[in-house]
C-alpha cells in the first residue's frame, strides 16, 4: 500500500485532534459564551489541534513542511498569556509530554508557503467555526500534497452521524483517501473501515445538493437558481465545513456548490485539499465553477480557480453548465 506510513500517521493525528476539539467543546462552550458570541473556545481548539497534528507529523516526517491556517503570534507575550494557558492545557490533555515551548513551535510549523515542487501537508485544524460553536458540524482536515497533487486526505468529522439517514444516531466519523486506493469511512471509536462511494444518480431532478449553512460562504441565491435550472426540488442540505465533501462522498447528497460571494476571493487550500481527494477516490469530481481542476500547486490559495463544484461525477458536466449559465462565466 503506497503512503501506508503517511496514512497511519495522518489518521492518528486527526483522531487526537478530534479528541482535543471534543474536549474543548465540552469544557469551554457554555450558554454564556454562546450568548456573548465568544469565539475563544474555537480559538483554543484551532491552535490546540494544529499543535497536536503538527507535532505528530514532525516526529513521523521531520522533513515535511506544513501549510496550516494558524500561527502562534497571538499566543506569545503578556497579551497572549490567558489564551496561551488554555491552549497548553487543552493540548496536554491529549499529548501530556508537550511543553509550552514545543506547542508554540509546533503551531508555527504551519507557516510554509506551499508550491509545485516536493511534498508538504496542509491542515485546517477546525473547518466550520460557527458549526463548532453551535455544537454542530465541523471538520479537522489534513492532506498531503506531492508535486502540486493531493495524494492523501483525512477528514475528521466529530459530530457527523455514522449513518446519514439517522441524523439523531451515533456520531463521529473519519474519512480516509489515498490516491488510487479508493475512499473509506470509519467511526472515531472503531478502526473498522468501510468503502464509500458517491451516488449513481444520473437525473439531476432526482439529486439533492448541499451548501454552506452560512450565506457568506456561498451565494445561496445563485445556488437556488442552479437548482431550478436542473429541476432540483429537494431543499438544500445545509451543513458546515468540509463535512459537505464527506456527505457527497458517502451518498448523503449528490452535489455540493460553493459559489463565489465576492470578487477576488481566493479559496484556501486547507479548505478543500482533504475533501477533494476523498470525493475523487469515492468516484466523484471536484472542479471550480468553470470546470477547471482545482490547482493546489500555486501556494496557500487556489487563486487560479473560481468557486468549487463537487458532484457524484455523473452529473458534473450538467451541473457546471448550469452554474456557468447562472454566473455568466
Amino acid at each position: 500500500m503506497k503512503y501506508a506510513a503517511e496514512r497511519q500517521a495522518a489518521v492518528n493525528a486527526v483522531l487526537d485532534a478530534c479528541q482535543l476539539c471534543k474536549t474543548v467543546q465540552a469544557t469551554l462552550i457554555s450558554e454564556e459564551t454562546m450568548a456573548k458570541k465568544d469565539k475563544s473556545p474555537v480559538t483554543v481548539a484551532d491552535f490546540g489541534a494544529q499543535a497536536v497534528v503538527a507535532s505528530q507529523l514532525r516526529k513521523a516526517f521531520p522533513n515535511d513542511p506544513l501549510v496550516g491556517e494558524e500561527d502562534a503570534a497571538a499566543l506569545r507575550g503578556d497579551a497572549g498569556a490567558d489564551l496561551r494557558g488554555k491552549v497548553v492545557a487543552s493540548v496536554q490533555k491529549v499529548a501530556p509530554s508537550m511543553t509550552e515551548a514545543s506547542i508554540l513551535d509546533s503551531i508555527d510549523r504551519g507557516m510554509y508557503e506551499g508550491g509545485p515542487k516536493g511534498r508538504h501537508w496542509t491542515l485546517d485544524p477546525i473547518d466550520g467555526t460557527k458549526g463548532f460553536l453551535r455544537n454542530d458540524q465541523y471538520a479537522v482536515a489534513l492532506a498531503l500534497i506531492e508535486d502540486g497533487q493531493v495524494v492523501l486526505g483525512v477528514l475528521g468529522c466529530p459530530s457527523l452521524p455514522h449513518d446519514g439517514k439517522k441524523p439523531d444516531g451515533p456520531a463521529g466519523c473519519l474519512f480516509i483517501a489515498v490516491q488510487g486506493e479508493g475512499a473509506t469511512m470509519r467511526t472515531l471509536d472503531d478502526p473498522t473501515e468501510h468503502k464509500i462511494h458517491v451516488t449513481n444518480i444520473s437525473d439531476p431532478s432526482q439529486a439533492s445538493f448541499c451548501e454552506s449553512v452560512e450565506s457568506a460562504h456561498s451565494a445561496q441565491d445563485d445556488s437556488a437558481k442552479v437548482a431550478e435550472l436542473l429541476g432540483i426540488s429537494v431543499p438544500p442540505y445545509r451543513i458546515d465545513s468540509q463535512c459537505k465533501y464527506a456527505a457527497v462522498s458517502r451518498g448523503d447528497a449528490s452535489i455540493y456548490l460553493r459559489l463565489p460571494t465576492k470578487k477576488g476571493y481566493e479559496e484556501k487550500i486547507w479548505d478543500h485539499a482533504a475533501g477533494c481527494i476523498v470525493i475523487r477516490e469515492a468516484g466523484g469530481r471536484a472542479t471550480d465553477v468553470r470546470g477547471n481542476e482545482l490547482d493546489f500547486s500555486i501556494g496557500r490559495t487556489l487563486r487560479d480557480n473560481l468557486g468549487v463544484v463537487v458532484t457524484n461525477g455523473i452529473l458534473h458536466d450538467r451541473v457546471v453548465a448550469a452554474v456557468r449559465k447562472v454566473l455568466g462565466v
